[in-house]
Formats: C-alpha cells, structure tokens, sequence
C-alpha cells in the first residue's frame, strides 16, 4: 500500500527484456536503504526488488504489467516516481493507493497558469474506471485532486513543488502515463454495473 506522495527519482540505468518480461535496473538515492522482496511503486506500480548492487536495484515487469502500464515504454536516463511502501503507523499525506495500476491515459494538454499547471488526460472507456471532481486519482504514482471530470478524461492542477520533485515536469502533450483510479470509485462502478 502506497499514499502516492512520491520520495524520490530513479533514473533507468538498464532495461533488460528476458521472454515477456522486462528487468529494470533504476539508480535511486535510497537503494541502500532496499531490501530484496520489498516493494516499491515505479510511476505508481508496485514491483518487487529482486537484485541490488551498489546504487541501483533491479526489479521485474511481466507481460501483464507492461500492457497495463508505461513501463515498456522507458527509455535509458528516464526520471521514474519512486515511493517505497507506507507504514501502517505514518500519516497518509496523499490517498490510500494500491500500487495496481488500472491502464494509461494520454496528455491531451498542459496550460501554465500564473504558477501552477494545469494538465488534461484522456483514457479509454473501460466502464469501470471514473473520475470525479474533488475526487482522489493516482497519475504516474502521485496522489492528486481531480479539477474537472468527464466520460474518459479528467483534469489535475500540479502546484510548483510537485512539478519540480516529481516527473510531471517531463509530461508533455501526448506523454503516456500511467491512472490507478480511487479503490472506492472502482468498487461503486463495478458494482452498479454487475446489478445493471
């Protein structure tokens, strides 16, 4: 479990396909602080630390996960959002995140407004996965507010510490990244899509 307040970059030192598989090698500033078998979210997927050597650690995406998520699409020296799991008896600074990374979303724009961004995505209707505004979503593992929702694109304002401390600097339009939409939304519409 994750609160989507993220630590830290990793930058990708390596990525290694081995059959549907893809190994990541990420060089982070707390990797002496890892443990192998922890998890650890990647642009808000968790993935389990499976080697360690010197500052950076290497963890496994399956083929499920790449589909899912925009880890196939990492390059070499690409900024990853970085957050280790929470501790039960912290504060949760941001929303209750699972790390399960639903799909992706496009960026359809980002507007500069007078100090703080504001950034649209749009997503394919899967019907089980909304927004709402004021609502709780999780954008390349960042715990943000939805400013406006829609059928299939919501909108996030990114204040100057976020955008600074965190990938969103990076995100342009047409950058993909990845959506865990809020766990209570999802059991709501899948719900009243199973009495329907």
């Amino acid at each position: 479990m994750f609160t989507g307040i993220i630590e830290a970059f990793g930058q990708v030192a390596s990525l290694d396909p081995e059959n549907e598989n893809l190994h990541i090698t990420i060089n982070c500033p707390f990797t002496h602080e890892l443990k192998i078998d922890q998890s650890v979210a990647h642009n808000g997927v968790c993935l389990t630390v499976i080697a360690i050597d010197g500052s950076c650690y290497t963890v496994t995406a399956i083929a499920e996960t790449l589909r899912k998520s925009n880890l196939g699409l990492l390059n070499t020296n690409d900024l990853v959002n970085i957050e280790r799991s929470m501790v039960m008896n912290g504060r949760i600074d941001g929303h209750l995140v699972q790390g399960h990374v639903d799909h992706t979303a496009v960026c359809k724009s980002v507007k500069e407004e007078g100090g703080s961004w504001l950034f649209t995505f749009e997503y394919d209707d899967y019907g089980e996965c909304i927004t709402v505004e004021k609502g709780s979503i999780c954008v390349n593992g960042v715990s943000l507010t939805v400013v406006d929702s829609g059928k299939n694109h919501f909108s996030v304002a990114i204040i100057p510490y976020t955008y600074e401390h965190t990938n969103f600097k990076k995100i342009t339009e047409g950058s993909v990244v990845n959506l865990e939409f809020d766990i209570i939304g999802k059991y709501v519409a899948k719900y009243l899509q199973l009495r329907s």
